[in-house]
């Protein structure tokens, strides 16, 4: 395991983990990250944020602030998919992590993979989509009201992005790694919970991907549309 993070963690920061048997001082179990309620470190990073973008619109820093969340999950499990043909112990009562106002969102996983029922594909799902995901989608929405269908659009980006910084890493790109991890991507977005979310563009590029949804980073002040935005432009504007 060992070996394969630190492959892993040189793809970038968002790859980057700790592990071992005890975690770091300091790291809570990722449920108690999600179910702190309105005066936890998760609702602090939402007004944290809030302020950093200048919104006064709460639900556009909570889906900022979500949407960073799910691509640090993606990362670090389709990369040691990907990679390590593994699926990490990211069971929110075992994995740990570190959730200050500001900075970086630290992770610590337990040494060890995840006793898979199925495919990669449904090991991914099931730990990241269903054992994450969701419960952390319902803590974003228990301190400030976003719709569900934006946050669901979110894990698809998320997944998406992190699969294009993973595939163009130059110690990925051209091995069967880069392979693995388009093919993991489709396999994700084509079942629930994702399902629906978006669809793929290009027949022959599983990264290449439209969203059915928007994050709302185009209300943040001198923001526009992403890459992968339902809206060709921002709303009301021509």
């Amino acid at each position: 395991m060992a070996e394969v993070w630190g492959v892993v963690g040189r793809v970038g920061p968002y790859f980057d983990v700790r592990t071992g048997a005890v975690p770091p001082a300091g790291f809570r179990p990722l449920r108690e990250l999600y179910a702190a309620g309105a005066d936890g470190p998760l609702a602090g990073r939402i007004g944290q944020a809030a302020r950093q973008l200048g919104t006064r619109e709460p639900r556009v820093a909570a889906s900022v602030v979500h949407l960073g969340l799910a691509s640090r999950l993606w990362s670090v499990a389709l990369g040691a998919a990907a990679i390590g043909g593994i699926v990490p112990d990211l069971h929110p009562d075992r994995a740990h992590g570190m959730l200050p106002a500001q900075g970086a969102f630290e992770l610590w996983l337990p040494d060890r993979p995840s006793a898979l029922g199925g495919s990669l594909a449904d090991g991914l799902r099931q730990a990241v989509a269903v054992e994450n995901l969701a419960p952390l989608a319902e803590a974003v929405r228990s301190v400030v009201p976003v719709a569900e269908r934006l946050l669901e659009g979110n894990a698809a980006s998320a997944l998406v992005g992190a699969g294009r910084v993973l595939a163009a890493a130059p110690s990925v790109r051209h091995t069967e790694a880069a392979r693995h991890t388009a093919e993991l991507v489709r396999a994700l977005l084509g079942a629930p919970p994702l399902v629906g979310t978006g669809t793929v563009t290009a027949p022959d590029r599983a990264l290449a991907f439209r969203r059915t949804s928007c994050c709302l980073y185009y209300r943040v002040p001198g923001g526009g549309v992403c890459g992968d935005c339902v809206f060709d432009r921002p709303p009301g504007t021509r």
